[in-house]
C-alpha cells in the first residue's frame, strides 16, 4: 500500500508519473517460499535472508576495496606531503653511469699532492724480472749457402698505407718472391690520399743494404730490364695485374700467380699490403723475418738524425744510467674525433670533433640508426689515453718524475692544455722537435713516413716502449724489441679497460691505484716473453723455434722443376 501511494502521490504532481523504486526481491521471495511451503518456520527463512545478505555486503565491501584503493593511497600521501616541510626531504642523488664523463682530471687533482710525495721507487732499475723460457735465445735468421735458381720472372708490387703497412707489404713481397723463386722489383709505394709522402723507398730504406742483404735468398732490382720492357711497350701498365684478396695463403700464389709468372715473365700486384697469410710454412716466414729484421735499414740520413736523438736522450736520463722511456701516444684530433669518446664534454669539443669526423668521414658517424655512447666506449677501453692518464699510469707503476720520456707522437689535440699535467709529472719530456733543431729536421719536415721513420728508431732504442693504442706502429716495435732484447720485448701494454675503472673510481686513494698498476707492469712484463702462437704476425713474435726449421733449397728444386 505504502508503494502504491508513492506511485499516485507522483502522478498528481501534473507531469509524467514517476515510477515506484523497485522492492527487495528478497521478502517475496520469502512470502513465495512460506506460500508454497518451502520453509515450514519462519526463524529459518530470516536466519537465509540475513546470511545471504551478509555474504552479498561482503562482496560488496571487497570490490569497494579494489575500486578506491588507489585513491586513498593517493590521498594518504598528498595528506603526509602536505604535513611535512620541504627543507627537510631528502634529495636522491643519481651519479652519470661509469665512463660517460672524463673523470681523470679530478683524480689527478685529488691525488697530486700524495703522488708528489711518494717519489722514491725506481722502475727503470727493476721494471724487467722474467728472462726469455725458451733457453738461449737464437735469431730466427739463418743464411742461405746454396744459391738461387734461375728466376721464373720479375714481380713488381705497389705498397700503400703509411710507413708500417709499406714495411708488410715489402716483407710480404720478399716472401712470395722468394718462395716462386722470382726476381723482386724494389716496390713502388703508392702515394696516399691521407699520409700525401711521396718519398721513394731509397729515401726512407737504405735501398743498396736491402738488396745486398736479400742477394742468398731473393734476386732484388731496381727496376725492370730493358728487354723485358720492350715486351709491354715501356709501360709498366700494360703488364698483367693482378688483383688478391686479403691474407690469401701461400698455396694461392703458387697455384695461380707462378703459372702467369712463368707465361708473361712480368706481373704487378696492386695494391700489394696484407695480402698474405699469417699462416704459412717456415720457409715463407723466415724470409719475411730476414726482411723485416735485417734487410730493411733506414737510409743514411735518417739513420743519422736517429742516432744523434738517442744520444740526446741518454745524456737527458743520466740520472737512470742512460736509460729512457718510450711512449707512442696517440691524441691526435682525428684520433679523439674517431674514438667517439667524450672528454671536456663541452660545446666548443662537441662542435670541434663533429666537423672533424665530418671531414674525415663523411656521414659515417651520422647515418640513421646509429646510436653512439661515449661511456660504453671508454668502458670498453677504446678511448684513447689522454696525455694526462699517460702521467697517471707511469707514475703509478713506479717512473719518478726524473724519468726521461721520449714522446712518439703527431700533433696533440689541443697540446698546450692536454700536455701541460704529463709535463708536470714527467719535466724530462722530450720529443724530436724539443731534441732537434728546425735546421736538423728541416729535411724530413712534410714528410710525414720519414718522421715516424725517426719516432720507431728512437723507440726501438729505449728502455721501455709503452704503447696506449693499436697499430702498426707498435706492432712491429714490439716484435722488433723482441728480436733485439733476446725474446723480451720490454714493453708496457696497459689494460685499458682497468684503466677506464680506476680512473673513474671517485674514491680510490694513491696506495691503491699505485698497488693495481704495479700489477698491470708486472703482467706486461710477463706477457713480453711470450712466444709466437698459431696464426699470429711473426712481425711481432720472431719466434726461432717456428723458423728455423725450413728446408728453402728443397723447396727450391720443387718449385724449379714446374
Amino acid at each position: 500500500m505504502q508503494n502504491h501511494a508513492y506511485s499516485q502521490l507522483g502522478s498528481s504532481g501534473g507531469g509524467a508519473a514517476v515510477p515506484s523504486p523497485p522492492t527487495s526481491p528478497w521478502p517475496a521471495l520469502g512470502r513465495r517460499a512460506s506460500a508454497k511451503g518451502g520453509w515450514s518456520a519462519r526463524g529459518g527463512a530470516g536466519a537465509a535472508r540475513r546470511a545471504a545478505r551478509a555474504v552479498l555486503a561482503a562482496l560488496l565491501r571487497r570490490q569497494a576495496v579494489f575500486l578506491f584503493a588507489p585513491l586513498l593511497y593517493v590521498a594518504a600521501m598528498l595528506l603526509y606531503m602536505g604535513s611535512i616541510s620541504l627543507d627537510s626531504v631528502p634529495r636522491i642523488i643519481s651519479r652519470p653511469a661509469p665512463g660517460s664523463m672524463y673523470r681523470s682530471p679530478q683524480l689527478y687533482a685529488r691525488l697530486r699532492a700524495d703522488m708528489d710525495a711518494d717519489n722514491a721507487t725506481d722502475a727503470l732499475a727493476t721494471v724487467w724480472r722474467h728472462a726469455y723460457k725458451g733457453g738461449i735465445w737464437r735469431p730466427c735468421i739463418s743464411n742461405n749457402t746454396n744459391g738461387l735458381p734461375e728466376s721464373n720472372g720479375y714481380i713488381y708490387i705497389e705498397a700503400n698505407g703509411g710507413l708500417n703497412q709499406q714495411r708488410t707489404s715489402i716483407c710480404n713481397a720478399v716472401a712470395v718472391a722468394g718462395f716462386l723463386n722470382a726476381t723482386l722489383v724494389i716496390p713502388n709505394f703508392h702515394y696516399h690520399s691521407i699520409w700525401r709522402d711521396p718519398s721513394k723507398f731509397s729515401e726512407i730504406y737504405d735501398e743498396d743494404h736491402f738488396i745486398q742483404r736479400l742477394k742468398n735468398d731473393v734476386r732484388v732490382v731496381d727496376k725492370v730490364p730493358e728487354f723485358i720492357m720492350e715486351r709491354f711497350g715501356h709501360n709498366l701498365s700494360n703488364a698483367f695485374n693482378f688483383k688478391i684478396k686479403a691474407w690469401s695463403p701461400i698455396q694461392f700464389y703458387e697455384d695461380v700467380v707462378l703459372p702467369k709468372l712463368v707465361e708473361e715473365r712480368l706481373i704487378r700486384i696492386s695494391p700489394f699490403a696484407n695480402r698474405l697469410s699469417f699462416d704459412a710454412p717456415p720457409a715463407v716466414q723466415r724470409l719475411r723475418c730476414l726482411a723485416n729484421f735485417e734487410a730493411l735499414k733506414f737510409s743514411k740520413p735518417i739513420t743519422a738524425i736517429s742516432n744523434t736523438l738517442v744520444s740526446r736522450m741518454r745524456k737527458k736520463s743520466a740520472e737512470n744510467n742512460g736509460k729512457y722511456v718510450a711512449v707512442h701516444l696517440r691524441f691526435e684530433e682525428d684520433m679523439v674525433a674517431f674514438s667517439c669518446c667524450v672528454f671536456d664534454g663541452g660545446d666548443n669539443e662537441k662542435k670541434e670533433l663533429d666537423a672533424a669526423r665530418e671531414k674525415g668521414w663523411r656521414g659515417k658517424f651520422t647515418r640513421p640508426g646509429r646510436v653512439i655512447r661515449p661511456g660504453a666506449i671508454r668502458m670498453n677501453g677504446k678511448c684513447p689515453l689522454t696525455p694526462l692518464e699517460v702521467g697517471l699510469m707511469l707514475r703509478g707503476m713506479g717512473f719518478s718524475n726524473n724519468t726521461a720520456i721520449y714522446l712518439a707522437s703527431g700533433r696533440i689535440y689541443k697540446a698546450e692544455k692536454n700536455m701541460a699535467p704529463l709535463l708536470e709529472m714527467f719535466p724530462l719530456l722530450q720529443t724530436k722537435e724539443t731534441l732537434a733543431s728546425d735546421e736538423e729536421l728541416a729535411p724530413f719536415k712534410n714528410f710525414s713516413s720519414r718522421t715516424a721513420a725517426i719516432d720507431y728508431s728512437v723507440c726501438v732504442h729505449s728502455e721501455v716502449f709503452v704503447t696506449t693504442q693499436g697499430g702498426n706502429f707498435p706492432h712491429f716495435l714490439i716484435g722488433h724489441r723482441r728480436y733485439l732484447y733476446g725474446g723480451h720485448a720490454k714493453t708496457i701494454k696497459p689494460d685499458k679497460r682497468r684503466l677506464a675503472i680506476l680512473f673513474d673510481s671517485p674514491r680510490i686513494g694513491w696506495k691503491s691505484l699505485k698497488r693495481q698498476l704495479f700489477n698491470m707492469r708486472a703482467h706486461s712484463d710477463a706477457k713480453g716473453i711470450e712466444i709466437k702462437r698459431a696464426n699470429e704476425s711473426v712481425y711481432t713474435f720472431p719466434c726461432p723455434d717456428c723458423m728455423c726449421r725450413s728446408n728453402k733449397s728443397e723447396h727450391s728444386k720443387s718449385i724449379q722443376a714446374r
